[in-house]
Protein backbone atom coordinates (compact mmCIF):
# COMPACT_ATOMS: atom_id res chain seq x y z
CA UNK A 1 0.00 0.00 0.00
CA UNK A 2 1.51 3.22 -0.90
CA UNK A 3 -1.39 5.52 0.81
CA UNK A 4 -0.12 7.31 4.12
CA UNK A 5 -2.68 10.18 4.40
CA UNK A 6 0.05 12.15 4.67
CA UNK A 7 -1.24 15.37 2.24
CA UNK A 8 -0.69 19.25 2.63
CA UNK A 9 -2.06 22.41 1.56
CA UNK A 10 -1.88 23.00 -1.99
CA UNK A 11 -0.17 19.81 -2.81
CA UNK A 12 -1.92 16.44 -4.33
CA UNK A 13 -4.40 13.73 -3.13
CA UNK A 14 -3.56 11.06 -1.69
CA UNK A 15 -5.13 7.94 -2.82
CA UNK A 16 -6.12 4.73 -1.00
CA UNK A 17 -7.34 1.83 -3.63
CA UNK A 18 -9.76 -0.47 -1.87
CA UNK A 19 -11.62 -3.10 -4.00
CA UNK A 20 -14.80 -1.79 -3.69
CA UNK A 21 -14.32 1.87 -2.68
CA UNK A 22 -11.23 4.44 -3.48
CA UNK A 23 -10.54 6.96 -0.65
CA UNK A 24 -9.47 10.49 -2.13
CA UNK A 25 -7.56 12.85 0.79
CA UNK A 26 -7.38 16.39 0.06
CA UNK A 27 -5.97 18.87 2.08
CA UNK A 28 -7.37 22.50 1.94
CA UNK A 29 -7.90 26.44 3.45
CA UNK A 30 -6.05 28.31 6.17
CA UNK A 31 -6.59 25.67 8.52
CA UNK A 32 -5.19 22.59 7.24
CA UNK A 33 -8.49 20.93 6.66
CA UNK A 34 -9.07 17.43 5.19
CA UNK A 35 -11.91 16.80 2.61
CA UNK A 36 -12.34 13.15 1.77
CA UNK A 37 -13.84 11.85 -2.03
CA UNK A 38 -15.40 8.60 -1.69
CA UNK A 39 -15.79 6.72 -5.15
CA UNK A 40 -17.58 3.54 -5.49
CA UNK A 41 -15.92 0.91 -7.84
CA UNK A 42 -18.77 -0.48 -8.90
CA UNK A 43 -20.62 2.05 -10.11
CA UNK A 44 -18.43 5.04 -9.85
CA UNK A 45 -20.94 7.33 -7.93
CA UNK A 46 -18.76 9.63 -5.31
CA UNK A 47 -19.83 11.09 -2.25
CA UNK A 48 -17.70 13.69 -0.54
CA UNK A 49 -16.35 14.52 2.83
CA UNK A 50 -16.59 18.42 4.22
CA UNK A 51 -16.63 20.86 1.31
CA UNK A 52 -14.25 22.50 4.21
CA UNK A 53 -12.47 25.31 1.16
CA UNK A 54 -10.50 26.15 -1.73
CA UNK A 55 -13.38 25.00 -4.08
CA UNK A 56 -11.55 25.59 -7.19
CA UNK A 57 -10.06 22.57 -5.93
CA UNK A 58 -12.11 20.19 -4.59
CA UNK A 59 -14.03 21.09 -8.03
CA UNK A 60 -10.94 19.73 -9.96
CA UNK A 61 -10.85 17.01 -7.51
CA UNK A 62 -14.44 15.81 -8.28
CA UNK A 63 -14.44 16.72 -12.13
CA UNK A 64 -14.42 13.95 -13.79
CA UNK A 65 -16.47 11.81 -10.75
CA UNK A 66 -20.08 12.37 -10.27
CA UNK A 67 -20.53 13.27 -6.79
CA UNK A 68 -23.84 12.51 -5.44
CA UNK A 69 -23.87 13.65 -1.97
CA UNK A 70 -21.71 15.95 0.24
CA UNK A 71 -21.60 15.02 4.06
CA UNK A 72 -20.58 17.67 6.12
CA UNK A 73 -19.24 16.38 9.66
CA UNK A 74 -20.70 19.08 12.21
CA UNK A 75 -21.19 22.61 12.14
CA UNK A 76 -18.16 24.47 12.60
CA UNK A 77 -17.11 27.05 9.93
CA UNK A 78 -14.31 25.73 8.99
CA UNK A 79 -15.53 22.20 7.60
CA UNK A 80 -18.55 24.54 4.70
CA UNK A 81 -16.37 27.32 3.36
CA UNK A 82 -17.17 25.23 0.02
CA UNK A 83 -20.01 23.76 0.71
CA UNK A 84 -22.44 26.45 -1.28
CA UNK A 85 -20.69 26.62 -4.07
CA UNK A 86 -20.20 23.28 -4.72
CA UNK A 87 -23.61 22.65 -4.11
CA UNK A 88 -24.58 24.35 -6.93
CA UNK A 89 -22.10 23.30 -9.14
CA UNK A 90 -22.90 19.94 -8.83
CA UNK A 91 -26.61 19.85 -6.98
CA UNK A 92 -25.49 17.29 -4.52
CA UNK A 93 -27.42 16.02 -1.98
CA UNK A 94 -26.16 17.41 1.25
CA UNK A 95 -26.19 15.31 4.41
CA UNK A 96 -25.91 16.57 8.31
CA UNK A 97 -26.66 15.59 11.50
CA UNK A 98 -30.31 17.70 12.66
CA UNK A 99 -28.80 19.41 15.26
CA UNK A 100 -25.63 21.05 13.50
CA UNK A 101 -27.73 20.84 10.04
CA UNK A 102 -29.64 24.55 10.97
CA UNK A 103 -25.91 26.28 11.04
CA UNK A 104 -24.76 25.54 7.70
CA UNK A 105 -24.61 28.09 4.74
CA UNK A 106 -27.41 25.62 2.62
CA UNK A 107 -29.64 23.63 3.07
CA UNK A 108 -29.55 20.41 4.48
CA UNK A 109 -31.61 17.83 2.28
CA UNK A 110 -30.84 15.19 4.40
CA UNK A 111 -30.56 14.66 7.98
CA UNK A 112 -29.14 11.43 9.55
CA UNK A 113 -29.47 10.52 12.99
CA UNK A 114 -27.06 7.79 14.89
CA UNK A 115 -27.19 4.57 12.97
CA UNK A 116 -28.41 5.33 10.11
CA UNK A 117 -26.97 4.38 6.70
CA UNK A 118 -25.81 6.68 3.69
CA UNK A 119 -25.15 4.74 0.49
CA UNK A 120 -22.50 5.64 -2.36
CA UNK A 121 -23.40 3.58 -5.49
CA UNK A 122 -22.61 0.08 -3.65
CA UNK A 123 -20.59 1.12 -1.12
CA UNK A 124 -22.97 1.56 2.45
CA UNK A 125 -21.03 4.00 5.51
CA UNK A 126 -22.70 3.58 8.77
CA UNK A 127 -23.56 7.17 10.24
CA UNK A 128 -21.80 7.07 14.26
CA UNK A 129 -23.10 10.20 16.64
CA UNK A 130 -20.32 11.69 18.26
CA UNK A 131 -21.16 14.50 21.09
CA UNK A 132 -19.48 16.94 22.70
CA UNK A 133 -17.34 18.53 19.87
CA UNK A 134 -20.43 19.66 18.33
CA UNK A 135 -24.04 18.34 19.38
CA UNK A 136 -24.43 17.08 16.08
CA UNK A 137 -20.59 15.85 14.80
CA UNK A 138 -21.17 12.42 12.80
CA UNK A 139 -18.76 10.01 11.79
CA UNK A 140 -18.97 8.11 8.82
CA UNK A 141 -17.56 4.01 8.90
CA UNK A 142 -17.22 2.15 5.88
CA UNK A 143 -16.97 -2.27 7.05
CA UNK A 144 -15.28 -3.36 4.01
CA UNK A 145 -15.03 -7.22 5.11
CA UNK A 146 -11.11 -8.18 3.97
CA UNK A 147 -10.31 -4.69 3.12
CA UNK A 148 -11.07 -4.00 6.97
CA UNK A 149 -12.88 -0.86 8.58
CA UNK A 150 -12.59 2.81 7.47
CA UNK A 151 -13.92 5.56 9.86
CA UNK A 152 -13.63 9.03 9.00
CA UNK A 153 -14.37 11.09 12.41
CA UNK A 154 -14.20 14.85 11.36
CA UNK A 155 -12.93 16.76 14.65
CA UNK A 156 -14.22 14.07 17.48
CA UNK A 157 -11.04 11.52 17.09
CA UNK A 158 -7.43 12.51 16.26
CA UNK A 159 -4.27 11.33 16.63
CA UNK A 160 -3.77 11.94 20.19
CA UNK A 161 -7.20 12.11 21.50
CA UNK A 162 -10.31 13.66 21.08
CA UNK A 163 -11.61 16.68 19.21
CA UNK A 164 -11.64 20.33 21.79
CA UNK A 165 -14.91 20.82 23.86
CA UNK A 166 -13.68 24.40 25.35
CA UNK A 167 -12.55 22.69 28.71
CA UNK A 168 -15.94 22.37 29.43
CA UNK A 169 -16.20 19.08 31.92
CA UNK A 170 -19.48 18.08 30.72
CA UNK A 171 -18.33 18.01 27.06
CA UNK A 172 -15.46 16.28 27.55
CA UNK A 173 -16.65 13.14 29.17
CA UNK A 174 -19.48 13.26 26.81
CA UNK A 175 -17.60 12.63 23.62
CA UNK A 176 -15.25 10.47 25.45
CA UNK A 177 -17.60 7.89 26.51
CA UNK A 178 -19.35 8.25 23.44
CA UNK A 179 -15.97 7.73 21.27
CA UNK A 180 -14.96 4.70 23.52
CA UNK A 181 -18.40 2.77 23.59
CA UNK A 182 -19.64 3.67 20.07
CA UNK A 183 -16.03 3.16 18.59
CA UNK A 184 -13.15 1.85 20.54
CA UNK A 185 -15.27 -0.51 22.32
CA UNK A 186 -16.88 -2.54 18.69
CA UNK A 187 -14.13 -1.67 16.30
CA UNK A 188 -10.47 -3.63 16.28
CA UNK A 189 -7.03 -1.89 16.35
CA UNK A 190 -6.61 -2.58 12.82
CA UNK A 191 -9.27 0.37 12.10
CA UNK A 192 -7.73 3.16 10.02
CA UNK A 193 -9.29 6.66 11.06
CA UNK A 194 -9.41 9.57 8.91
CA UNK A 195 -9.70 13.02 10.57
CA UNK A 196 -10.73 16.35 10.03
CA UNK A 197 -7.46 17.96 10.61
CA UNK A 198 -3.69 16.57 9.79
CA UNK A 199 -2.61 12.99 9.86
CA UNK A 200 -4.02 9.61 9.78
CA UNK A 201 -3.74 6.78 12.78
CA UNK A 202 -5.73 3.58 14.00
CA UNK A 203 -7.53 2.10 16.91
CA UNK A 204 -4.99 0.41 17.76
CA UNK A 205 -2.53 2.78 17.87
CA UNK A 206 -4.06 5.28 20.09
CA UNK A 207 -6.45 2.82 21.95
CA UNK A 208 -3.85 2.33 25.17
CA UNK A 209 -3.61 6.56 25.23
CA UNK A 210 -6.99 5.97 26.22
CA UNK A 211 -6.87 6.24 29.96
CA UNK A 212 -4.40 9.16 29.60
CA UNK A 213 -6.53 11.38 27.42
CA UNK A 214 -9.70 10.61 30.36
CA UNK A 215 -7.49 11.79 33.49
CA UNK A 216 -5.99 14.87 31.60
CA UNK A 217 -10.00 15.55 30.27
CA UNK A 218 -9.04 16.55 26.67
Amino acid sequence: MTYTGDVQVGGPADVRELPALTIYKLAVGPFDNNAYLLRCAETGEGLLIDAAADADRLLALISDRPVGSIVTTHQHGDHWQALEQLTKVTGAQVIAHPLDAPALPVPVERRVEHGDTITVGAVTLEVIHLRGHTPGSIALLYDGGEAGHHLFTGDSLFPGGVGNTQKDPQRFTQLYNDVVERIFDRLPDETWVYPGHGKDTTLGAERPSLPEWKSRGW
